[in-house]
């Protein structure tokens, strides 16, 4: 072995640099080697860059193998599809150092492919586009099952181009495209693509991956069906074997109901523990329903059948009170039936039993409530007396609600004392039950209902809002809506807050109507930035801090300039193609940064009711700080 082929030696066993092989040469020559050892060595190096060649191939072919069997091991693990999708664009990105990867599947009903997962894409348009079949690179790819990659998206006419589909690819920027089929068998379900926003050259190895790795992601899509498809089976089995165990209990189940019927009775329990125990027994829903079905659909002492449900009346007298419904059990035996109507008779009795009670303790709520909103100065004393005796926390934070049933096809009623007279003293009579409950006030008013609740520890107003609407909606069955106002703090030592809080919760619960927000619960904070107009105090600081306080901590904590960026992004019509030339970076700075605002605000920020809230915050905090400046 040469001296000159030892160096060439050493140059591989140490990985050097392909500039370094032509330093032997030159030293040669520059030593004034002659003709035949410089052609040697000429020789040598060129062997010693073939065999380089030769290693480096085969050391990227060991790691892409390597990151195969990985990631055909990761997707082998996972169960549930979205996590297989994913995994597969997030692996896609990972094996081909793309900027961006996304995943496409096949709808067979519309006929075309649409947008299911993306990795690294900024772009909301992007995100949401579809591709009819032929149309697009992708489009293509999904009908022709075959590969296609493109250096120059928008100056590549092998494929259809549509104004949609290259306005969602310039609005993300892309330039390089590569797509591979996602295909079972013969059948395409779907397109993986891997794609960069500067030229690049896709090599034939990374096609190749792309496709191999696209395989096992296509098994992997399928076994996540197939799992959720056995699933769904072993539910419906399990659910068929409850039934045949519940058919052989029945007489221990209408033993059990007398004996836990008499229970309540003797414990003094309501119509609604009632309800819940026939429930249990039954294996339904039971509910109490207050609304006075008519002759033709119910039987005073027994239980006739509407549809999937069965009605029991629940009377007495020629009195009714309203009815029990059994839902989800469409057949019953003759035990369950009567074990159904027994549960009638005995809600009946206990109805009798409370009437009276409970109408004197909600006209003593309602006068009270009444007199804080009409007559706030009255002796705060007895004001006080009177909420004891009720066992009101006089000193706790309050919130006032307004509530009103709210039905999606309400129109003119042709009886003014009919069906509004009896909502309105249905809705009235679940308010005060729910205000007893709490320890609260509550009193009909204004076509509706007004309810005084104390806040519990960590408790908001919006929250307690929340929480009435979906009481009272599942009380009577309808849709209730309830505007909230601001805390209160302790009504009772200042009567004179409760009436301007009120108004507020109307106000409120006006504006869930007219947004067509029937049947929800809200209080101003809820309402972004109509809340500011809605509420009495204008928390303008409170709102900006609610809607971009963690880009604008994180701008503070970092020095970073996301709020400028957001800024730009809406007023280049959210296009970081036009939002770069704005802030005179690169697209890819944009990218980052939007992606990073992403994370902070959440994925659903570019929404177009999130979009119009952050664009005023946005507003509002360069004004705050051109006027501190």
């Amino acid at each position: 072995m040469t001296h000159e082929q030892a160096v060439y030696l050493e140059l591989l066993a140490r990985g050097a640099a392909p500039e370094a092989y032509d330093r032997p040469v030159l030293l040669a020559r520059a030593s004034g080697a002659g003709p035949e050892e410089l052609a040697g060595l000429e020789q040598a190096k060129q062997l010693a860059l073939r065999v380089r060649a030769e290693l480096e191939g085969r050391r990227r072919r060991e790691a892409e193998l390597s990151a195969l069997f990985e990631t055909a091991h990761d997707l082998a693990g996972l169960r549930d599809l979205d996590d297989v999708l994913r995994a597969i664009v997030q692996r896609a990105r990972s094996l081909l150092g793309t900027e961006v990867a996304y995943l496409s599947l096949n709808d067979p009903v519309r006929g075309d492919t649409y947008m299911r997962v993306t990795e690294g894409s900024v772009s909301a348009r992007f995100q949401q586009v579809r591709l009819g079949m032929g149309e697009g690179l992708g489009g293509l790819v999904a009908q022709t099952a075959r590969p296609y990659v493109t250096d120059d998206y928008f100056r590549d006419e092998r494929f259809q181009h549509t104004e949609a589909i290259d306005s969602a690819v310039g609005d993300e920027g892309l330039v390089a495209i590569l797509g591979v089929p996602l295909t079972l068998g013969s059948q395409v379900i779907g397109v993986l693509f891997a794609a960069d926003r500067r030229a690049r050259v896709f090599e034939r190895e990374q096609v190749a991956l792309l496709g191999s790795f696209a395989a096992h992601a296509a098994v992997a899509i399928d076994t996540a069906n197939l799992l959720a498809e056995t699933r769904s089976a072993l539910a419906e089995l399990e659910r068929a074997n409850d039934i045949i165990r519940e058919h052989s209990g029945v007489i221990e189940r209408a033993s059990e109901v007398h004996d836990r019927l008499t229970e309540l009775v003797l414990r003094g329990g309501g119509v609604h523990h009632v309800a819940a125990a026939v429930s249990e027994v039954l294996g339904g829903t039971v509910e109490f329903v207050e609304e006075r079905p008519g002759p033709a659909r119910i039987s005073e002492g027994h239980a006739t059948r509407d549809g999937d449900d069965w009605i029991a009346a629940v009377s007495a007298g020629g009195e009714t009170f309203g009815a029990l419904v059994l839902r989800e059990r469409p057949d019953l035996d003759p035990v369950d039936l009567r074990t159904l109507e027994r549960a009638a008779l005995v809600t009946s009795l206990l109805l009798l039993a409370r009437r009276s009670a409970g109408e004197a303790e909600q006209r003593v709520r309602g006068e009270l409530l009444d007199d804080l909103l009409d007559a706030p100065d009255r002796d705060r004393r007895l004001l006080r007396e009177r909420a004891a005796r009720l066992h009101t926390d006089t000193d706790a934070p309050h919130v006032v609600l307004a509530a009103r049933i709210d039905r999606p096809d309400a129109g003119p009623d042709p009886d003014p004392g009919g069906r509004e007279s009896a909502d309105r003293q249905r809705l009235r009579s679940a308010a005060s039950h729910l205000a007893a409950t709490r320890h609260g006030l509550a009193s009909a008013r204004d076509g509706g209902t007004v309810l005084l609740l104390p806040l519990g520890p960590g408790e908001s107003a919006a929250e307690v809002a929340r929480q009435t609407a979906k009481h009272l909606g599942g009380a009577l069955r309808e849709p209730v809506t309830v505007g909230a106002s601001a805390p209160v703090a302790a009504p009772l030592a200042h009567p004179d807050r409760v009436a301007p809080a009120y108004q507020e919760a109307r106000r409120c619960l006006e504006a869930l109507r007219l947004l067509h927000r029937q049947g929800e619960g809200a209080a101003a904070e809820d309402l972004g930035f109509l809340g500011l107009l809605l509420a009495d105090t204008r928390d303008i600081e409170g709102f900006v801090e609610r809607t971009i306080g963690q880009v604008i901590a994180y701008d503070r904590r970092r020095g970073t300039d996301l709020v400028r960026t957001m800024a730009a992004y809406f007023a280049s019509g959210m296009s970081p193609a036009r939002t770069k030339d704005d802030l005179h970076v690169h697209v890819n700075t944009v990218a980052q940064r939007i992606e990073r605002i992403g994370r902070l605000l959440g994925p659903d920020w570019q929404s177009p009711a999130r979009a119009l809230e952050i664009q005023l915050a946005l507003r509002l905090h360069a004004l705050s700080d051109a006027v501190i400046r």
